[in-house]
């Protein structure tokens, strides 16, 4: 599969929803309403955009279904090794654009008082 051999930074940048799902998996697997529910913690997220990224996170290999639980529409993921790397290079990129704007004087809205 092409999706797995390229390289992490080739998904960036990221959107919000798959930021906030892939983040939500970071600590291990969930079933699509806890991601949910994790993910709104960051972003407005309905269960149309949460399954339709998961579908595509499945499909480029940045995550992986592990199974069903005992009611089969509860699906369960965790990310995949490239789903990690794709996280962690999304984090670093958004951590450098955060300290190219601070280095401009930009300060969070909440620190200007």
């Amino acid at each position: 599969m092409a999706a797995q051999t390229a390289p992490p930074e080739s998904h960036l940048p990221l959107t919000p929803a798959v930021f906030a799902i892939l983040l939500a998996l970071a600590d291990g697997e969930k079933h699509g309403y806890a991601i949910m529910q994790e993910a709104r913690q960051h972003t407005a997220m309905g269960p149309g955009t949460l399954y339709g990224s998961l579908d595509r996170l499945l499909l480029s290999g940045l995550i992986a279904e592990t199974g069903l639980s005992e009611d089969e529409r509860r699906r369960f993921y965790q990310l995949t090794n490239l789903g990690t790397q794709v996280l962690s290079a999304e984090t670093k990129r958004l951590e450098q654009s955060v300290l190219r704007a601070r280095g401009k004087g930009v300060v969070p809205v909440e620190a200007r008082a």
